[in-house]
């Protein structure tokens, strides 16, 4: 079965006071916390932010790796947006972005959870003493019948449909949405470090047990790459620089598209990783890889470094050339390797620089690159 997530972020923030899930919770934003979560998750085959249509815009271009989705005036209208977004899955996983903290455990117990039921969703126990305010005065209600509701909340896309074609009552919960057409959620034990950030006290909640998580953070690591190609004497081939193509410049040459830049930082994610080499991986022997997008090396990289647990934290590239200029089109390639990383391009750092007219580069008879990747397993 194919499971989409969508993490809810359209929300005003009217008790809060302003856009909670655009604020910078330790080094991004709020909604980040829980996307990365989902979209790295192995239960998980898509994921995209539900967002206002005002916000859509600077987002978009602030993160070109994330798919984003406009939402309604009300809970249930970005819901509703996010199944008919999600085109092709057979199951839908809603999140509220202000749940930053969600644990790969929670999101996996719930899929399971609908695999078996059709429907379910995470909530917690009630442990403080609760009183309804009533016209004849307070009635304290039974804890043990009382269960606070968390994210995520899913079900199969075709009881979504049901449920949103009948619903005339706007609810501020999915599963209740359900419960309308007869459909009886279950509920997985929520934790509680999955709590929502309402308030603004719920936000320095959130700073302080991200700080305390850094405390236990278990290693961050750094990995060097160094590459080297000369010109080639081709006119057909293109120069690739950072996975963005630079006509009218003399060519790399070389077996793949001889990204020269690219090469370098695979090599450095790698090496942090301590997952071998680029050679090892794509020999230039094997004909598979003759021509190929030098995209795909820094994909496979990302993909192995998240299949050990690691997440990228930075990527600083140096190209050493004489020509062409690159900086000019600095924020286009910082913009194709975030992608390729799936992270934001605040996270890479390209810089340029001549040889001084020294050596093989200073000849002008090919570019070098230098990459330092700096990665963190939590």
């Amino acid at each position: 079965m194919r499971v989409t997530a969508a993490i809810l972020a359209a929300g005003r923030g009217e008790r809060f006071g302003a856009d909670k899930t655009g604020l910078i919770l330790g080094d991004r934003p709020v909604w980040r916390w829980s996307y990365d979560t989902y979209s790295q998750h192995p239960g998980i085959d898509e994921t995209f932010l539900v967002t206002a249509e005002t916000r859509r815009p600077d987002l978009e271009r602030a993160f070109p790796g994330v798919r984003f989705v406009t939402g309604g005036e009300t809970r249930q209208q970005s819901s509703k947006a996010a199944l008919e977004a999600a085109v092709g899955a057979d199951v839908l996983l809603l999140h509220d972005a202000a749940r930053p903290f969600v644990s790969p455990g929670l999101i996996g117990a719930v899929i399971q959870a609908i695999h078996e039921h059709r429907a379910a969703a995470a909530g917690c126990g009630v442990t403080d003493t609760i009183r309804q305010v009533t016209a004849e005065g307070l009635v304290t209600l039974p804890r043990n019948q009382l269960i606070s509701m968390q994210t995520p909340q899913g079900a199969l896309t075709s009881l979504l449909r049901e449920a949103h074609c009948l619903a005339e009552a706007n609810l501020t919960d999915d599963m209740a949405l359900l419960e309308k057409v007869g459909v009886q959620p279950v509920i997985v034990p929520g934790e509680t470090s999955n709590f929502k950030i309402t308030l603004p006290e719920d936000f320095q909640r959130a700073e302080d047990y991200e700080r305390s998580r850094a405390f236990v953070r278990t290693e961050t690591r750094t990995g060097m790459g160094y590459d080297v190609h000369p010109f080639s004497d081709d006119p057909t081939r293109t120069l690739w620089l950072g996975g963005v193509a630079f006509p009218g410049h003399r060519a790399l040459d070389g077996h793949s598209d001889a990204d020269v830049l690219l090469h370098a930082a695979t090599d450095a994610l790698l090496g942090a990783g301590a997952l071998g080499d680029i050679g090892q991986h794509f020999p230039n022997t094997d004909p598979r890889w003759k021509g190929a997008p030098s995209l795909h090396f820094l994909r496979h990289a990302k993909a192995l470094l998240t299949e050990a647990g690691w997440q990228v934290v930075n990527l600083d590239l140096t190209c050493i050339a004489e020509e062409p200029k690159i900086m000019k089109r600095s924020d286009e390639i910082r913009a194709a390797i975030a992608e390729a990383l799936d992270t934001s391009p605040s996270r890479i750092s390209i810089k340029a620089t001549t040889n001084e007219r020294l050596g093989f580069v200073g000849r002008g008879e090919g570019i070098a690159a230098l990459a330092t990747a700096t990665i963190t397993h939590r």
